[in-house]
């Protein structure tokens, strides 16, 4: 099921002014990967009970969602493209930096996000991000990316990796093995 399918249908609305709005600003001003993790961020709101984003401006929640998955993805960090400052993406909504920054906080928060968490990592960055790839494997902290294929394949089959590295070499990181 996409995460379109799973609105509430009293939050449908809500939800698709927000997206919109974060597709406008991710074509914009940044790309895919962002408007795509938006409307599954935003799906999720939308889904909690009393969903948030009943309340407030479509403008706020959208940035909100957008400057939380920004932080994740070190967004504002100049040396990691796309890059775009905090007060410009606030400004591309039209909401201030501190109400932006406040509600992406809630939202942050509420659902324990982190730097690199690998939940609401940008697909371009799963290959480097670590702690997609880091395991506890019979007590032992690992890269997968460097196990036995057994290994890799079990860990995919539950779920724990986006994909089976060994059928993917190419994407190892360079200064590995």
């Amino acid at each position: 099921m996409s995460a379109d399918s799973s609105i509430p249908k009293a939050m449908r609305p809500r939800y698709d002014a927000i997206v919109a709005l974060i597709d406008s600003v991710c074509k914009t001003h940044l790309n895919d990967e962002y408007a795509t993790l938006g409307h599954e961020l935003a799906a999720a709101l939308a889904r909690k009970r009393p969903s948030p984003i009943d309340r407030g401006k479509p403008e706020m929640w959208a940035c909100a969602i957008v400057y939380a998955l920004g932080t994740v993805n070190f967004l504002f960090d100049k040396s990691n493209p796309p890059y775009m400052r905090a007060d410009e993406l606030c400004a591309a909504f039209g909401v201030s930096p501190s109400s932006g920054s406040a509600k992406a906080k809630i939202i942050r928060d509420m659902f324990d996000m982190f730097q690199l968490d690998p939940r609401w990592t940008l697909p371009s960055l799963v290959d480097s991000n670590p702690l997609v790839w880091i395991l506890n494997v019979n007590g032992m902290i690992v890269d997968i990316r460097y196990m036995p294929r057994g290994a890799q394949e079990e860990a995919y089959r539950q779920g724990l990796i986006p994909y089976i590295p060994a059928d993917h070499p190419e994407r190892l990181p360079k200064h590995g093995r």
